[in-house]
């Protein structure tokens, strides 16, 4: 197994791995003749070079900056869950602590503050609404909360706070968004797996839903996004697609489905977090699949970037991202407790095998 690794030049080898080989007190194990076939592979492998057997996120890994780690302390993450990009042109981001802390777009720490209570869990969702205030799915309260963002709460602008299946009460809330008039929309998951509309004022208006695979189902509904038209589109992550629903009257009306589960490009696995496009196309962050892809608004996949890993362009269980003002994008890679920045060009084709 180890000679391989070092042998092939697919997987980042070097002359490093190759002392750190020699130093491994498996290898008196292998003995003369598998040390020399180890030290023809090396040559072979690594001194001619390994073109065309890289994967595309470590061609690019000189465009790609990481920054973050794991830690309690300011600037650290401990699995960060959702991002949002600000009016102020910084970064908004929460972790599994219950910290939220503000970055600017180089990654550079400037303040944060805590939830008001995280004994039974840490939020998963961050948006901002249309005055400009950072909205908190608090999960594990069941409510949205709303910051100034010094970190001010503004305690009357809360919606929810009760668990429950009766309009205006929730299971575990997972994201919101404001639309154009102002309405707010909620995604809970757990017994109910619904999204439930509210006027501007917070007054309950309508919600659809239900736990399962059918149409206006959902298992899990993560992350919410709206349209240039007005349409609400649902990441359904454990159903492995996202559904796009017509909100402008008195229901909602289904009216577009993508995805099916799977690996390979114009397939989903565990949709968590979208972002729509001007052009016409929209991203997508793969939890199951550890990437990012860009799709056109019927499914069709124009490209891929990311792979499971520890190196820059791979991620582990990715949650969310953004994509800011400069087309930059900024993706948590949540189970690496970090963040990964890179242009949005680097989301390329797939070649083919």
């Amino acid at each position: 197994m180890m000679l391989h690794y070092i042998g092939t030049g697919c997987r980042g080898s070097s002359s490093n791995d190759f002392m750190l080989f020699l130093a491994n007190e498996e290898f008196s194990k292998f003995g003369r003749r598998h040390f020399l076939l180890g030290v023809v592979l090396f040559l072979s492998f690594g001194l001619l070079g390994t073109n065309g057997c890289q994967p595309s996120e470590q061609l690019n890994s000189e465009k790609i900056k990481v920054w973050g780690s794991r830690g309690i302390d300011p600037g650290h993450f401990q699995t960060p869950r959702a991002i949002a990009f600000g009016p102020d042109k910084n970064l908004y981001i929460v972790d599994k602590l219950g910290q939220i802390q503000v970055f600017d777009k180089a990654g550079k720490y400037l303040r944060g503050w805590r939830m008001p209570a995280t004994e039974f869990g840490k939020p998963c969702g961050l948006s901002f609404s249309n005055d400009g205030l950072l909205m908190v799915a608090d999960t594990h309260y069941f409510r949205i909360l709303f910051y100034e963002l010094d970190g001010r709460l503004v305690d009357r602008r809360t919606i929810g706070g009760k668990n429950g299946k009766g309009p205006g009460e929730f299971g575990f809330v997972t994201d919101v968004v404001q639309d154009a008039q102002g309405n707010y929309y909620v995604a809970e998951y757990g017994d109910f797996d619904r999204i439930q509309k509210f006027s501007p004022e917070g007054a309950y208006l309508f919600e659809w839903g239900g736990h399962g695979e059918g149409e206006y189902e959902f298992m899990r509904p993560q992350s919410l996004a709206l349209d240039e038209l007005g349409r609400l589109w649902v990441a359904d992550a454990c159903n492995h697609r996202i559904q796009i629903f017509d909100v402008t009257g008195s229901s909602a009306k289904l009216v577009q489905s993508i995805g099916r589960a799977g690996p390979e490009p114009g397939e989903l696995k565990y949709p968590y977090s979208i972002w729509l496009n001007s052009d016409q196309t929209f991203y997508v962050c793969e939890f199951g699949n550890h990437r990012l892809q860009r799709m056109d608004r019927d499914g069709k996949s124009l490209g891929v970037f990311g792979s499971a890993g520890k190196s820059p362009g791979q991620f582990h269980q990715p949650w969310s991202f953004v994509i800011d003002d400069e087309q930059v994008v900024h993706m948590l890679d949540t189970y690496n407790h970090r963040v990964q920045s890179f242009p949005q060009l680097l989301v390329q084709i797939k070649n083919e095998k």
